[in-house]
C-alpha cells in the first residue's frame, strides 16, 4: 500500500504496462511529427529560401524584437496590475464583512466569466468615447485592462482558496498573540497562501504572456502581429509563425523555471528560519519556568 488512502501504488506489472504505454505514445507523436514534416517538404515549406529571411538582422530589428518588446511590456504591466487587483479583491473575499465579501465575490466572478478577447474589444471601442487615452496608446491600454481584470480575478480566487486551505491553527495563533483578523490575513495567512500557491500563480503568469497575442485583434503590435506582418511581406507566414511560437515557448519556459526557483528559495528560507527560531523558544520557556 502507498501512503495515500486514495489508491494503491502500482505493482511491477502495472509499472511495465505504463512504460509500454508511454513508449507507444512517444512513437505515435514522433510518427505524426515526421509525417507532418514530409508533407511540408512536399509542399516546399522546408525550402531554405523561405527560412533564410527569418535569420537576417532586418527581420529581428524591424519585426521580431519590437514585437517581443511590446509583448513583454503588456505582460509586465498586466502582471503587476493583476497582482494588485487579485490581492485587494482576494482580501475582500476573505473579509469579515458580508457586504464586502458579496461585492468582491460579484466582481471576481463577473470578470472570471468574461472572455479576455471580449473585454479587450470592449475597452478598445469604449475608451475613445471618453477621450482619456491617446489613439497610439489605446491598444496597449485595452490589452492591459482586459488581462488585468480577468487574471486579477483568477489571482483573487487563488488567494481565497490558498487561505482557506491553511490549517486553522494559523489564524488561531495570530489571534492568540493579539492580532486582529485583518492583520492576521495580511501578515500571517495571505503570505503563506501565496507561497503555497506559487506553482498555480506561475501557470497564470504564462497565461498572461500568451494572452497578449490576442492584442493582435485590436491592432496591438505584439510578437504575433509582427510575425504575421513579416510573413505576409515575404511570403513565408508559416515559417514566421513557427519562429514566433518558438520564442513564446522559450520565454514561457524561462518564466516557469524562474517561478519554480523563487518558490524553492522562499520555501527553503522559511524552513530555515523556523528551524533557527525553534531553540530560542525552548530556552525562553526554561528561563520563565525558573522565575519565582
Amino acid at each position: 500500500m502507498s501512503g495515500s488512502v486514495l489508491f494503491d501504488a502500482p505493482g511491477p506489472r502495472a509499472r511495465r504496462r505504463m512504460v509500454w504505454v508511454n513508449v507507444a505514445a512517444t512513437v505515435v507523436v514522433v510518427g505524426i511529427a515526421v509525417y507532418a514534416l514530409v508533407l511540408l517538404n512536399r509542399k516546399g515549406q522546408l525550402d531554405s529560401d523561405l527560412w533564410a529571411p527569418l535569420f537576417t538582422v532586418s527581420a529581428w530589428e524591424d519585426y521580431f524584437l519590437p514585437g517581443l518588446r511590446q509583448t513583454l511590456v503588456a505582460a509586465g504591466l498586466s502582471i503587476v496590475t493583476a497582482g494588485v487587483f487579485g490581492f485587494v479583491f482576494g482580501l475582500g473575499r476573505l473579509s469579515a464583512s458580508r457586504t464586502v465579501r458579496m461585492v468582491a465575490g460579484g466582481v471576481v466572478e463577473f470578470f472570471r466569466a468574461l472572455p479576455v478577447l471580449i473585454m479587450m474589444v470592449f475597452f478598445y471601442m469604449a475608451i475613445p468615447r471618453l477621450d482619456l487615452v491617446s489613439p497610439q496608446d489605446l491598444p496597449l491600454v485595452s490589452v492591459v485592462l482586459g488581462l488585468t481584470l480577468y487574471n486579477g480575478s483568477v489571482f483573487a480566487e487563488l488567494v481565497r482558496s490558498g487561505v482557506h486551505n491553511l490549517p486553522k491553527g494559523q489564524r488561531e495563533a495570530a489571534l492568540a498573540i493579539g492580532l486582529r483578523r485583518p492583520q492576521s490575513l495580511r501578515l500571517v495567512e495571505v503570505p503563506q497562501a501565496v507561497i503555497a500557491m506559487l506553482p498555480a500563480i506561475a501557470s497564470q503568469l504564462v497565461v498572461i504572456l500568451k494572452d497578449t497575442a490576442l492584442g493582435a485583434i485590436i491592432t496591438y503590435p505584439e510578437l504575433l502581429a509582427a510575425a504575421r506582418r513579416f510573413g505576409s511581406g515575404n511570403g513565408n507566414i508559416l515559417q514566421a509563425l513557427v519562429v514566433a511560437a518558438v520564442v513564446f515557448i522559450v520565454i514561457n519556459w524561462l518564466l516557469t523555471r524562474l517561478a519554480e526557483a523563487l518558490a524553492g528559495r522562499v520555501g527553503r528560507r522559511t524552513a530555515g528560519k523556523a528551524r533557527a527560531e525553534a531553540p530560542s523558544l525552548v530556552v525562553t520557556a526554561g528561563v520563565d519556568d525558573q522565575r519565582p
